[in-house]
């Protein structure tokens, strides 16, 4: 993709002239072709933020008595989280001994 340098908008190839040329469709900039044009660009992935607040969020969370599926723990981290629609449970709880997730019925 390139860009017109005086506007700033998007640059299309155009043949009216019955040759290849970049033309703007904006202004009255264009570029003639005069060869193939290639250019490659790779792209780095963005660094995915932990949206609940990772390690840090469980400091200071709420806990409650409740049974662990996976190691039988007596205690939970809980918070509220709306996944699906409203009809739907919000309550997320979260082991205090082996950190596995569960919904709450």
């Amino acid at each position: 993709m390139l860009f017109c340098p005086t506007c700033a908008n998007f640059l299309v190839i155009s043949a009216e002239t019955g040759y290849n040329k970049w033309a703007c469709n904006t202004c009255a900039y264009e570029f003639p072709i005069s060869k193939q044009m290639t250019s490659r660009t790779t792209l780095t992935r963005k660094a995915v933020d932990d949206v609940l607040g990772g390690d840090e969020m469980w400091k200071h969370a709420d806990a409650t008595t409740a049974s662990c599926d996976k190691c039988n723990h007596d205690s939970a981290y809980f918070y509220q989280l709306q996944i699906r629609s409203a009809d739907e449970p919000m309550t997320t709880c979260n082991c205090v001994n082996c950190a596995h997730q569960w919904r709450e019925n």
